[in-house]
């Protein structure tokens, strides 16, 4: 019966063997230990000897015909583990293995007894191999190979290994990759790729760890996958028909498991920094544990007249032999503890360095025949055995840290602190906007309150004095009446006894004024109490700027100029008193000397009382702001900027801004010399609300091309640039920042612009980082870049952007996606006409600007934006080969 490449005939019951002379040779193993996670810094190797193993294969058809008459040459004893080997007749040896398995032993008792120890150790990190040797035809690839298709019993050690694996690791954390190959005529091959026919052993020299970087690594998720590799690998292995077999493998098999898995490891303190402080977290350390299982089929040794090879069979023969030959001299090398192992003879020796004296845990099957037609042979791989017994390896764990999976798990934990943070910062920003709100509501009712309290006592008051005027005018018309000019002394005396009873009245009128001035100071003692609670209760943020507050202003500013005309009124009032009164001692006065002689000059009192009624009762229709300077004269209005009084020059200040607001007016205003008026402003005074006025007036008047022209020649960036760096207001810098804007998307001014200042104050604004603020400066930055780029394109621009070499670059990459719209706009725009010159493209990349261009192209909601995103970096040579580098895809 001929014994298959892939498989064993079994036959009958063998007859057993005589006793012969016993031959004892050492046989005790090595107990694995695991080593510590130190092993990293080179901790102590455990030794662990090669466990070797022999299997009798049954006799085959030929020699149950052939060694009919013939006692088996070998007789084992499996209980005792030992091995009879007849030299004759009379005398036989006896060897002693880990493991001595008969003819009826099955496929899954191989498997535990040779395998499935090294197989545990891959799985705890240590390198395993696992090796088949013997004489062709002996079923080495049956142990070893077999797939077991039809017969899942018969399945061999490789098939078996990974099934063992796969049933012991996490498919979440754990992978696993193969390689097989094959040692052909001394040439390295890939049995899963055929083209790859010609691998180098790289050794490296500081560890001396043996790798083959050229062979196909297939990583694997399933048993199904992995027999699929085996069936493509049996299938370029070389083999042919010998006399000794009928599939003789003419090259050494070697399959390569890299097994990786993912364990616990030390606790290791990651300092993480919240708010300012730190807290100490405790992470378990995860360890990646990579072990490699080596399964290696040997071609058989054979002997040339017996194998009958020859031809290019007979050359594969003398090479398989050879590289036998070379391993079995560094087996001896080892087992005697020989200074020098030949380990560079063959490649063979080279690829088994680590299983053989080295740091692997390594079983070996040997596997013989019963025919004494060869005992030689037989003999020759009894003996193998037994000197690779006494090779010693020294076995190491292959563990590290899991950085992968470590840096997963930190990202995660900054995920989730990132998260908390924004819901926090969410939190604190509602809670300040519920406080703003709040506030401003109460303080619209008082001030609402207030007016109308305001407004009430004011008509009472002119009420009650119109009141008393009307009757002291009929007490004089009717004290008239009674004492003509030419009366008696009777009357005179009537006279004189109603003059107390205007003292009376004009007492009285007295008391009410004093009512009135106690009143107004008790209402400006209130606002000025809420102002304050305003301030206190509002985030400092707020206090300073925002549309709301400058409305509340505005409310504030008008009521101080109600205030101011009720003191007017008070001071009107005043004067009346004070004639009325000398008019009322001049009446005394007549009196008195109408005592004294006969005559009485009577007084007109109709007239000399009508003219202190009130003259404001109908105030008529304001002017329009429009056609203001029309009627009063817009150098009139000019030269009240340079007035004394400063609340007479905020008002004219504001009248101009107003009227530059429309175009028509601002030709006027320039030729009559309200720009150099607005500039002197912006140079001389330190009011903030006038320079903030003043500012805001030079911004309209920037919008006319002829202006800018002006405003830059008569110093004006300088004086801007200034206003910016001492402004703190949010809409002082608003309008500064929208005056230099305008002068941004001048082509002619680019350069002096630069050159005086105006790119770094414009920089220089975000620090306020209100939204108007930061969008009049996103809008310079915009026009600026879109002037360059339209230098650029015609040819009279050269070099880098002045804006990269003012810093600019930094903040655009910054606000490029920013949550307002409308500076997220200008920055995008500004971002893609950089990008339009090619020699911006170096600094744009160093600067993070290329990851917010691809954005731009994909996510950016305006289509003409994203169209000229596109456009730039795909026009670019120097983006298009970062993009190509990057791997990345517009």
């Amino acid at each position: 019966m001929a014994s298959g490449r892939n498989g064993i005939q079994r036959g009958p019951n063998l007859r057993p063997s005589s006793s012969f002379k016993s031959k004892p040779t050492p046989s005790s193993s090595s107990h694995l230990r695991r080593s510590s996670p130190a092993s990293l810094a080179g901790a102590d190797a455990v030794s662990a000897r090669v466990r070797v193993a022999v299997r009798l294969r049954p006799r085959n058809a030929e020699e149950l015909e052939s060694d009919a008459d013939f006692a088996d040459c070998v007789e084992l004893q499996p209980e005792l583990k030992r091995l009879k080997l007849r030299k004759n007749n009379w005398d036989s040896d006896t060897y002693e293995f880990d493991e001595v398995l008969t003819e009826y032993a099955s496929q899954k008792r191989v498997y535990e007894v040779v395998a499935k120890p090294v197989v545990e150790s891959v799985l705890e990190g240590y390198n395993g191999t696992v090796m088949a040797y013997g004489q062709t035809g002996t079923g080495k690839t049956y142990t070893l190979g077999r797939l077991g298709d039809e017969d899942t019993s018969a399945r061999g050690i490789m098939v078996r290994s990974l099934e063992d694996i796969f049933s012991n690791i996490s498919h979440d954390t754990d992978t696993i990759s193969v390689s097989y190959l094959q040692l052909y005529m001394e040439t390295i091959q890939d049995l899963l790729n055929p083209s790859n026919d010609n691998i180098a052993i790289v050794e490296d020299q500081k560890t001396g760890d043996v790798s083959l970087p050229g062979a196909t690594v297939v990583e694997i998720r399933d048993q199904q996958s992995f027999v699929e590799l085996l069936r493509i690998g049996e299938s370029q292995r070389f083999a042919a028909n010998t006399k000794l077999n009928t599939e003789s493998s003419r090259s050494h098999a070697i399959l390569m498991v890299q097994v990786r898995r993912s364990v616990g490891g030390r606790e290791t303190d990651f300092a993480l920094e919240n708010n300012g402080s730190s807290s100490t977290n405790n992470f378990k350390s995860p360890m990646l544990r990579k072990g490699k299982l080596v399964v290696v089929d040997l071609a058989g040794s054979e002997r040339i007249h017996k194998s009958g090879s020859e031809g290019h069979m007979l050359e594969e023969a003398k090479s398989i032999n050879l590289s036998l030959s070379a391993l079995g001299k560094c087996i001896n090398a080892l087992a005697e503890n020989s200074s020098h192992v030949p380990v560079r003879d063959s490649k063979l020796t080279r690829l088994l360095k680590d299983s053989f004296g080295g740091t692997s845990r390594t079983s070996l099957v040997i596997t013989i025949g019963p025919s004494p037609r060869h005992r030689a042979e037989t003999a020759s791989t009894v003996l193998f055995g037994q000197r690779a017994m006494k090779v010693e390896n020294m076995l190491k764990i292959k563990e590290e840290f899991d950085y992968k999976s470590l840096s997963k798990r930190l990202e995660i934990q900054l995920e989730k602190l990132v998260a908390e943070n924004e819901r926090q910062q969410k939190a604190y920003e509602d809670e300040v906007e519920r406080i703003r709100l709040e506030a401003q509501t109460r303080i619209s009712e008082t001030e609402r309150e207030f007016a109308e309290a305001l407004k009430e006592e004011k008509m009472k008051c002119q009420m009650d004095y119109m009141e008393s005027i009307k009757k002291l005018e009929e007490k004089w018309m009717l004290n008239q009446q009674k004492h003509p000019k030419n009366g008696l002394v009777g009357g005179t005396h009537a006279a004189q006894d109603d003059v107390p009873t205007s003292s009376e009245e004009v007492s009285e009128l007295k008391r009410l004024l004093q009512n009135e001035m106690n009143q107004r100071k008790a209402a400006e003692a209130e606002m000025n109490k809420l102002k304050g609670r305003l301030l206190n209760s509002m985030n400092p943020e707020l206090a300073g700027g925002g549309p709301d507050i400058f409305n509340l202003e505005k409310v504030l500013e008008e009521e101080s100029q109600q205030k101011k005309k009720l003191e007017e009124e008070v001071m009107t009032l005043r004067s009346q008193l004070s004639r009325l009164t000398m008019e009322a001692t001049q009446a005394s006065s007549c009196i008195d000397r109408s005592r004294v002689g006969n005559g009485f000059t009577g007084l007109d009192t109709t007239s000399s009382l009508r003219h202190l009624q009130l003259g404001d009762g109908n105030d008529g229709e304001r002017p329009s702001i429009s056609n203001l300077h029309e009627k009063v004269g817009l150098h009139k209005i000019l030269s009240l900027l340079e007035s004394d009084d400063p609340n007479v020059r905020i008002h004219a200040v504001k009248v101009v801004a107003n009227l530059a607001a429309e175009e028509a007016n601002q030709e006027k205003i320039v030729e009559a010399g309200g720009l150099s008026s607005l500039l002197m402003l912006l140079r001389s005074y330190e009011d903030e609300t006038i320079r903030r006025i003043a500012a805001g007036a030079v911004a309209n008047l920037a919008m006319n091309e002829f202006n800018q022209e002006l405003i830059m020649a008569q110093g004006g960036i300088g004086l801007l640039a200034m206003t910016a760096s001492d402004a703190e207001d949010p809409q002082t810098l608003r309008m500064v920042a929208g005056a230099i804007a305008n002068l941004c998307g001048n082509d002619k001014l680019q350069t002096r612009l630069r050159s005086e200042g105006g790119i770094k104050a414009l920089l220089g604004m975000v620090r306020s980082r209100h939204p108007d603020v930061l969008s009049q400066v996103a809008r310079g930055i915009a026009n600026f870049a879109k002037c360059e780029s339209r230098a650029a394109t015609q040819g009279s621009k050269h070099g880098r952007s002045l804006l990269i070499e003012d810093g600019a670059l930094p903040w655009i990459v910054q606000n490029a996606n920013n949550e307002a719209s409308l500076i997220r706009r200008h920055v995008e725009l500004a971002l893609c006409h950089l990008a339009q010159h090619e020699i911006n493209a170096k600094d744009l990349i160093t600067g993070g600007a290329l990851w917010e261009l691809v954005r731009i192209s994909r996510d950016c909601s305006r289509d003409d934006i994203r169209a000229l995103a596109c456009r730039t970096l795909t026009s670019s040579p120097t983006f298009l080969a970062e993009l190509r580098r990057l791997r990345i895809e517009v």
